[in-house]
């Protein structure tokens, strides 16, 4: 690993250490800040160039001054008082940030007020350190897209190898957070937006139940799936950010313990494994801790979805919530922002074709603009489908069926090298997490490991509401693992020497 750019000090622990560092007095927020802003300049301006962050907050050391005087005064406001927090950038702040959704478009989008759940991180005194790049447009701009690119920040790369996918949409949050540029991140997902991310770059990343944090204040795709969720280090890194993000009262760090999965039965998603032999070998490894850990393994060897419609329904869902979605918030943003409706939005990117659409189209814009109203009857019988598939039919059938708490898989694949001419190339998928994204329902991912450098996780997904659980399960996992790899900045494959002896005669 490149001496220079490994993370040192302070800035190379989890939240949770930060936290208690932060409350020992053995840092301060602005040093703690300072030291942030230090490292982004040194390694996503510079040096491996990761372009993770799209912008920073000009009033984040004035902030974190803010906080020392609080915790100096004995008055601070919570868990989070002087912690530097990312938000993907299609979260609102009120900060002198726009909200861009890595679009052009939306470059002079400052709205100056909080969605509710950066809020209520604000409450508990955390330092909004700047907003991250992602897939444009949250990944609902065309069907051939790039993971991590967008024409606002160009091109995320994966700290552990630069040439690597850093996945989509959640991607510059992924990366940020893997190499050390915050103490934690908010990403969204539609669909295996915070999970992907947090899989390939080694981070931990959790999607809760749809509708426990608000969606107002996000640059939609689907109400009936997205949400924003936590990426951090840790498993009690991401309770604690919930515990803010969340208006409601629980605490989602008080039923984390190393003994959680004894007793539990864990449902083994045997069809969404995957032929990788690597992530195959790694995944049983982790039934194998779970198992040793007092868990009951209880195999799943297939699925299919009950609804004779479902697989022609999960795009248009999406893309008749998109028109509807987009269109109303883009009728809340500022005078600054002339595209008003999904329709000036296609004009928009035509009319910049050359910075919009260089890399690839925007077919699904085209498509969802064709869409109906959401009294469609094509819209109804397709949501219906998709949530009798995924819910009833899907994750809830599966638990009750194989009297199981809670179920298992890989997270994802193995990142593929990132493709500008062909846009995405992934390997064959593993993982059930698109069932989890459809149903609404909750899904952790923790790292179990790397395949030649290149992060893996393993999923954990209950049913609506089983967040804390979900959360405990993650964290008993996690802590008989810590299998978290740090990043090597390296710039391929072939900087690994079994691959390097074997391709170079």
């Amino acid at each position: 690993m490149p001496a220079s750019y490994e993370a040192e000090g302070v800035i190379k622990k989890s939240l949770p250490e930060i936290v208690d560092d932060l409350a020992a007095g053995a840092i301060t927020s602005e040093m703690l800040t300072q030291a942030y802003l230090d490292r982004i300049a040194k390694i996503d301006r510079d040096g491996p160039r990761l372009q993770s962050i799209i912008s920073l907050n000009p009033n984040a050391l004035p902030l974190a001054r803010a906080s020392d005087q609080r915790r100096a005064n004995g008055s601070t406001l919570g868990a989070l008082d002087g912690v530097p927090i990312l938000l993907k950038d299609n979260i609102e702040s009120l900060d002198p940030m726009p909200t861009t959704a890595g679009s052009l478009a939306l470059k002079d989008n400052i709205t100056g007020r909080d969605s509710p759940l950066v809020a209520g991180l604000r409450a508990q005194g955390a330092i909004i350190l700047g907003k991250t790049n992602l897939s444009q447009w949250a990944n609902f701009r065309d069907n051939d897209s790039i993971s991590g690119w967008s024409s606002v920040g160009g091109q995320v790369r994966n700290p552990h190898m630069l040439d690597r996918s850093p996945c989509g949409s959640s991607s510059g949050a992924g990366a940020a957070v893997a190499a050390s540029l915050t103490a934690g991140a908010v990403g969204t997902e539609t669909n295996g937006s915070i999970i992907c991310p947090s899989n390939v770059n080694g981070i931990v990343g959790f999607k809760p139940t749809v509708g426990l944090i608000s969606q107002q204040g996000i640059v939609p795709i689907s109400p009936s799936q997205d949400t924003a969720g936590p990426m951090t280090r840790t498993v009690r890194g991401a309770a604690l950010m919930l515990n803010a993000m969340d208006p409601g009262e629980q605490d989602y760090t008080l039923g984390l313990s190393p003994d959680a999965l004894k007793g539990m039965r864990i449902g083994v998603l045997r069809f969404a494994e995957g032929s990788n032999p690597n992530i195959r070998e790694h995944f049983a490894a982790a039934l194998a801790v779970m198992e040793a850990q007092g868990a009951t393994l209880v195999d799943i060897d297939s699925f299919e979805p009950a609804a004779e419609n479902y697989r022609q329904s999960t795009l248009p869902l999406l893309e008749f919530e998109f028109k509807d979605s987009l269109n109303a918030y883009l009728a809340t943003t500022p005078d600054t922002v002339t595209t008003k409706s999904l329709r000036e939005l296609i004009a928009f990117n035509e009319a910049h074709a050359g910075e919009e659409l260089a890399l690839f189209g925007q077919s699904l814009f085209v498509d969802s603009e064709a869409r109906g109203p959401l009294t469609d009857p094509a819209y109804l019988g397709a949501k219906a489908a998709v949530r009798f598939s995924t819910r009833e039919q899907g994750i809830d059938r599966l638990l009750a069926e194989y009297d199981v708490n809670v179920l298992v898989s890989p997270s994802g694949p193995v990142a593929p090298r990132i493709d500008p001419v062909n846009g995405d190339v992934w390997p064959e998928w593993a993982g059930a997490g698109w069932m989890a994204a459809q149903a609404g329902y909750p899904h952790l991912t923790v790292p179990m490991g790397d395949v030649h450098g290149i992060p893996i996780g393993v999923s954990f997904i209950g049913s609506a509401g089983d967040d804390a659980a979900i959360l405990a399960y993650g964290y008993a996992y996690e802590q008989a693992t810590l299998l978290r790899p740090e990043p090597r900045y390296l710039k391929s494959a072939e900087d690994r020497p079994e691959i390097a002896e074997a391709m170079i005669k």
